[in-house]
Parts: C-alpha cells; structure tokens; sequence
C-alpha cells in the first residue's frame, strides 16, 4: 500500500461522521433543555413543518408548538429510559397549522431532549411492530441449520421493508466483511459470497452502528439540512451519534452511487457486546421506510442478534467442557508418572484434542517431540527466535502468519497458525499447538487495493467504483486463534505448572535420600575402620574362636559384596 493511500484511509477513518451538524431532508428536528422545554436546536426545514422559522422557535418552550398530549407522551418515554440509549417512539399525532400526521422519537444526549419527526402518509393504521416482528421470529426460529437460518433472515426482512436486494453482511477477524446470505430482485446480480475491505466500514462507523441499531437512508441523493445553531452551549459540536435523521458521510453516498443504490437500510447484530454483522438493505429507487416497520426490524434484529450470540455462546460452552475433560485426563496421567515432566511428551495427542489445531509439538531437553502436522526439528530454532521477539512476558504468544515463524514460509509445510506456551522458558521448554493454513479463493467485490480515488491534497479518499468480482488465493493464514482458545491454553497452562512443580520436587526429595545414604554408608564405613584397630589387638585368641572370627568376617564381606554389585551393575 502506498504512502498516500495509507495517509488518505487514516484521514478517513478518523472523520468525526457523527458530528456532522446536519440531518436527513425526510424529517425535522428540535432539542430542548428540561424542566421548560427550552428550545435550543432546531433543523433549518422546521418552518415547512410548523409555519414559524427557526429564529421565532429558539429559545421558547416546546409547548408553544406542541399539544400537551404528546409533550407528556415524549416525558413518559424519557421517564423509561437512559441517557445516550437509542430513539425510542414516544408518539404519532398531528403536529403544525397544516395538522400534519407525524411520528416523534426521543432520546437523551449531554441533558439535551431530542425530538426526531417524521411525516407519515395519511393511510390505514400500521399493524404493531411487536406483532410483525413475532411472525417474522416464527417464521425462522425453527431452523437449526445456521445457513438456512441466515438465509430465512434475509428473506423475512425483504418481505417485510420491500428492498430490491437485502444480505447478511459478517465481520471476519480481520474487520473484513463477507456476504453469507442473500434475498435479491431477479433482475440483480449476485454479491453472495463476495468480501469487502474493512476500509469499507471504517471503525467509527462500526461503533455506531453498535449505539443505533438501525440506520436508513431513504433517498442518497439528498442535500443535507444544517442544525441551527450547529454549537451547544459549550461551543463544541453536537453529538448526533444516535440520531436516526443523522446526515450520512458523503463517502459513503458516493460509495452507494457507485453500487447503483438510491436508499438503503441497515440492522446491527451485535454479539457479546461486539459488532456481529449487518442486515444490509439496498434499493435501485428512492425509498421510504416508516418508523413502524423500522420498529420491527429493530425487535428483529434483537432476536435475531440474540440467536447469533447463544449460538457462539453454545461453541465455547463445548470447546470449554471438551477441554476440561482432557486437563484431568492429563492430570491423573501426569499424577501417576513417575516424573511428570518427562510424561508429558508421551501425551501429545491427549493435549491435541485440548484445543481447535491440527499439531502439538514439545520442546524440552533441546529435543523436539511431536504429534499431528507440526514443523520439523530445523523450524525450530526461527519458532524460538520469533518468541524471543515478541514474548511480552505475559504468557502466550500467537500468530496466525507462517511468514511471522518461519525464515521461508515456502518451508513451513502448509501450516501457518502458532500458540506457545511456555512451561520453563528458562531452559527453553514450550509447548506449541499449531494451525494449517486456510487456502482461501477470496471472491472481493471489486479489487481491494485499487482503485481509490484520492485528492490532490490527499486528504480525502473516495469509494471504489467497481464492485466487479475479483479473485485472490490467500496462503500462509491460517484461522486466527481466539481468546475462548487463550483461554483454554491458560488453564493447561496451569495444570502443567503444577506437575512441574511436583516433578521438581520428587527430584529434590531424590536427590535428599541419596545424600542420606551417602552419610549412611560413611558412619558404617568408620565403625568398620574401627573394628579393623580392635582385630590388631587380637593377639589372645584360641584357634576355634579365630575360625569362628574369620566365618563372620567372611559373611559380612558377602553381604557388602551383594549390596555393591547392583550399584556396579546399574553404573555399568
């Protein structure tokens, strides 16, 4: 990548999108400060709406402009909930000289109260977002198979919104994403399987859509209409980050421009807490979506989100319990050892099924014990070199790139992923658990590195303008290792540092026994030596007790002789 790409996606990616100081023309906006409805902020359309421009509505009270029935609607709403949460819809009425038919959202921000309004067309009353969204719930909740449940989601929100093209849109580990479900008009053609950069969706991008869920953009060719005043109180810019009415970053409306999208919608799923994915909705035409079908495809997506996270939430649970069952395996086998520590090259396989790999190898002694696909002996003096240079000191050290390990990646035999474990990095003992590569023919849409559109000052990066499939062969990655697996590592961890400690103390209680009998053997070699100066003295003796001396002396020769002779044997 070179340097003025580089320089224009850092510039990109650090656009402040919700500080924009504008919304969306489909709606209108005015924020209040508490107790009296003070308005402080209005959108510079708000006289099409209330027939006084916004110079004769800020600073008065919101009741001058609103009927106390939706002022105490919007009060209650506020009453449930928090400051910073998404809009709520607080209530739908008529609103201005023309008693137009509007629905009004509500939500907190910095002690401000904003109200977002939108006209609805005046027609037969909505059906209620709980009820749509239970149907559409029923309608895949029965599918246990994970690509038929995506499948049926894409296919329940086209039917509900009426999109031309809706997709289940997946973050993968590197913030790349990838199409694996899709519900489209005939006449399209098919993104399913495609990826996209993560440059696409920037990272402040992705935290917004954790804090608004649903995100639409009714007509992309708008002109965005400013906030008067455009400042708080304080001077600083105003937090639209919630707001649903939020005017949309001109890259990303050129970004649809060059996909063929005039309106387009989207739903969040989040999973512990991280951006999932994305329900993407596109339209060829300008296209408006009520904020009652926008509430049951929020209700949705929750459901939708909440199957996703029980789901991974049930894989870590196995993997947890699979691992547990092969640590107190390993333990009672490392127990009943007679020295832990060298048992534990005869358990290689028994440690592979402890976590997600396809090799275990052990490193101890300067010996390399292997079991499964592992490098050979000769990779492992650049295993140890690439942990030298990035052991941080706190335990385990990864990589999915065989190019990180290994000096040739060409040499690493089609394994790319490491994780390392130490269990006496003094005397370079690891143990290591290692990944294939994942042979991957990527199907981007459009090629990733070319071509953006940079300006003269560089300080601005256009979207891509082709979407055109492009085909890329990824080696040497193998599937990242995470943190559920550094997890389960840290608790082998733990258990082998245990027989550690234990094989180190049977060999110091050894070592103490053979001093003792060393001490044994010196007090009777002593005792022996002064029996030797009683026989000088011996001079009076018959010659029956003389034979009889000798016949005892003869016997403990024979049994010193027995007890040296296995020591001979043994050193032999």
């Amino acid at each position: 990548m070179n340097t003025a790409l580089e320089r224009a996606l850092q510039v990109c990616a650090n656009e402040p999108i919700h500080l924009s100081g504008a919304i969306q023309p489909h709606g209108y906006l005015i924020s209040c400060h508490l107790p009296d409805w003070t308005i402080h902020h209005v959108s510079a359309n708000i006289e099409s709406l209330m027939g006084v421009g916004p110079e004769d509505m800020l600073r008065h009270t919101l009741r001058e402009f609103l009927t106390d029935d939706l002022i105490q609607a919007v009060a209650e709403t506020i009453g449930f909930g928090e400051s910073g949460a998404p809009p709520q819809r607080a209530a739908v009425g008529n609103i201005g000289p023309m008693a137009h038919l509007c629905d009004v959202s509500v939500h907190v921000v910095d002690g401000l109260v904003h109200l977002e309004i939108e006209p609805q067309p005046r027609s037969a009353a909505e059906r209620s977002p709980t009820v749509v969204a239970q149907a559409m719930i029923a309608r895949v909740a029965g599918s246990d198979d994970i690509v038929d449940f995506h499948q049926r989601v894409a296919e329940q929100v086209r039917l509900l919104t009426g999109y031309d093209r809706v997709m289940v849109y997946r973050f993968r580990h590197d913030d790349s994403g990838e199409v694996i479900a899709e519900s489209r008009d005939s006449a399209l053609t098919s993104y399913l399987g495609l990826r996209y950069p993560a440059s696409d969706i920037p990272v402040q991008a992705r935290t917004l859509y954790l804090r608004n869920r649903i995100r639409v953009i009714p007509d992309a060719t708008y002109v965005p209409v400013p906030i008067l005043p455009d400042r708080d109180g304080r001077g600083a810019p105003l937090d639209l980050a919630q707001m649903a009415l939020r005017s949309v970053s001109p890259v990303h409306l050129e970004y649809l421009a060059n996909m063929g999208v005039v309106a387009s919608m989207s739903i969040s799923i989040v999973s512990a807490g991280r951006l999932w994915g994305l329900i993407a909705c596109h339209h060829r035409t300008v296209r408006r979506v009520p904020p009652g079908v926008r509430a049951a495809a929020d209700l949705f997506g929750l459901f939708v989100s909440m199957r996703v996270a029980a789901r991974e939430q049930q894989r870590a649970l196995a993997l947890e319990e699979s691992a547990r069952g092969v640590r107190e395996t390993l333990a009672l086998r490392l127990d009943n050892a007679i020295d832990p520590r060298l048992a534990l090259a005869t358990e290689l396989d028994l440690l592979a099924r402890a976590v997600d790999c396809d090799g275990v190898g052990l490193l101890q002694d300067g010996h390399w014990h292997s079991a499964g696909r592992t490098p050979g002996q000769g990779q492992v003096p650049g295993l140890l070199d690439w942990i030298q240079r990035n052991d941080a000191g706190t335990g385990l050290v990864s990589t999915d790139a065989a190019a990180d390990w290994s000096r040739d990646p060409d040499e690493a035999d089609g394994i790319a992923g490491v994780l390392a474990l130490p269990l006496d990095p003094g005397r370079e003992e690891w143990l290591f658990f290692f990944r294939c590569e994942e042979v991957q023919d990527v199907r981007w849409a459009g090629r990733p590195d070319e071509p953006f559109l940079i300006d003269e000052d560089g300080d601005r990066i256009g979207p891509r303008a082709s979407f055109t499939a492009w085909h890329e062969t990824v080696r040497g990655i193998g599937v990242p290792w995470s943190d559920a697996d550094r997890r389960i590592v840290g608790r082998l961890q733990v258990t082998l540092r245990e027989r550690y400690r234990h094989s180190v103390l049977h060999a110091e209680v050894g070592d103490l026994r053979a001093h003792r009998a060393r001490m044994d053997v010196r007090e009777q070699r002593t005792r022996l030596m002064q029996m030797s100066e009683l026989l000088d003295g011996l001079v009076h003796v018959s010659p029956q007790e003389a034979a009889q001396l000798s016949a005892r002396i003869n016997s403990l020769e024979a049994e010193l002789q027995s007890l040296i002779g296995p020591a001979h044997a043994t050193e032999d």
